[in-house]
């Protein structure tokens, strides 16, 4: 008999003929855990200045990426904030002064102060 591609048997890639799958992180080729080999030995780390070197240029390579929002953009959205910031005051000025009076009338009501 002959194997059509649709038959579990025929795949190539594993021992069961499954197709093969990524390994999943930390596991190595027939589900044994995998080593990490580290980069450097110990012995090769870069120094202080180096790493601190290095770290600065990445800084300004990723500053080279970001989209900067434009003058109008910074000033519309100062303004909006600071109208919200307005509204919310008055708000809850307004909101603490009715509760203020609410709470005397209660107090006055039941004799209390």
């Amino acid at each position: 008999m002959t194997a059509s591609h649709d038959e579990p048997g025929d795949l190539p890639g594993t021992p069961s003929g499954g197709a093969p799958r990524m390994a999943r992180f930390g596991e190595g080729p027939e589900g044994r855990p995998a080593r990490r080999e580290r980069a450097e030995a110990e012995h090769d780390r870069e120094g202080f200045f180096e790493r601190a070197g290095k770290f600065v240029r990445d800084v300004r390579a990723e500053l080279g990426r970001t989209s900067w929002p434009t003058a109008v953009q910074v000033r519309n959205t100062t303004i909006i904030t600071i109208l919200a910031v307005a509204f919310f005051a008055t708000y809850l000025f307004v909101v603490d002064r009715l509760f203020t009076f609410l709470l005397d009338q209660v107090a006055k009501l039941f004799g209390a102060a």
